[in-house]
């Protein structure tokens, strides 16, 4: 059986999930209650670092495409961060690039993130 593990810690702008390990048809279901979970507490901003994961199948990339559009719906998204060669291969060749943004580190996606401590509610 493959070995898979998603560490969950929170930043000041997100939630970042570590994953460790095999992402593939057996272990798919580990992240999918991972994200789950997360937006079961309303956070829905998300940092996917890949630097521990050593593979990824199509049904691992199928979690992805199963929360992004509620996640975007309700005003959060998903960042990928620290991908292998390999691992970018596998969501290149299906066209993630163009869905997801990508990043070099994890530092740089949680960027994108404004802080919550800059959230202001608009003027009336």
């Amino acid at each position: 059986m493959s070995q898979f593990i998603v560490n969950t810690r929170p930043v000041d702008r997100a939630q970042v999930l570590a994953l460790v390990g095999y992402l593939d048809a057996h272990t798919a279901g580990d992240l999918e209650q991972a994200i789950q979970s997360q937006m079961d507490a309303d956070q829905i901003n998300l940092v996917v670092n890949f630097r521990d994961l050593t593979y990824i199948s199509s049904a691992g990339l199928g979690v992805f495409m199963a929360f992004i559009e509620e996640i975007r719906d309700r005003g959060g998204d998903i960042k990928l961060a620290a991908m292998s060669a390999k691992v970018y291969n596998v969501f290149d060749l299906l066209g993630f690039p163009l869905l997801y943004e990508i990043y070099d580190d994890e530092a740089e996606a949680l960027s994108k993130f404004a802080p919550t401590s800059d959230v202001r509610p608009p003027l009336a």
